[in-house]
């Protein structure tokens, strides 16, 4: 699997992604209903953020973001949000995008990396940031409108980089 920089000609390989992760409303608050152009501009950062893809040959298996969390007084905190293809699930995608992305953020001099709404009921990545390892710092609860559970927290989760 290589991980590298996204290009603008990778969109047509991102955006089938995106729309599968928010359409099924399970981990993400975008609408559902944003177009390819609405979607890109939510999902492809500027400088200085990065969007990444996680490739297998040709296939793009998966996709990330990540920057300063807040501007000025904050931008010495990094974020970041991952999407996985579900045909990439269970083959090691999301968590080489988080090495990357913690990887990418010491490099560039982030003292901390917070996550500011992972969905509780997401398990998986919940399992795999804490393995990489973020720490719960909250979770406010009800704040996640979940499809078939109803309203669920959102975990904030914090990890130290210096």
């Amino acid at each position: 699997m290589l991980i590298r920089e996204y290009v603008d000609d990778d969109w047509p390989a991102v955006w089938p992604i995106f729309r599968e992760v928010v359409t099924a409303g399970e981990t993400y608050a975008y609408d559902p209903a944003a177009t390819s152009d609405e979607a890109r501009a939510l999902w492809v950062e500027r400088p200085p953020g990065l969007t990444v893809v996680a490739c297998d040959g040709s296939e793009v298996l998966g996709t990330a973001k990540m920057g300063p969390n807040r501007p000025g007084p904050g931008s010495h905190v990094s974020t970041a949000s991952f999407m996985v293809a579900s045909g990439g699930r269970g083959r090691g995608v999301g968590r080489a995008l988080g090495e990357y992305v913690l990887s990418w953020a010491r490099d560039n001099g982030y003292a901390s990396m917070q996550f500011n709404a992972v969905v509780e009921s997401n398990h998986v990545a919940v399992r795999l940031w804490k393995q990489l390892g973020f720490e719960l710092i909250g979770t406010v609860p009800e704040a996640f409108e979940h499809p078939t559970l109803g309203r669920v927290g959102l975990h904030v989760m914090f990890q130290r980089l210096t």
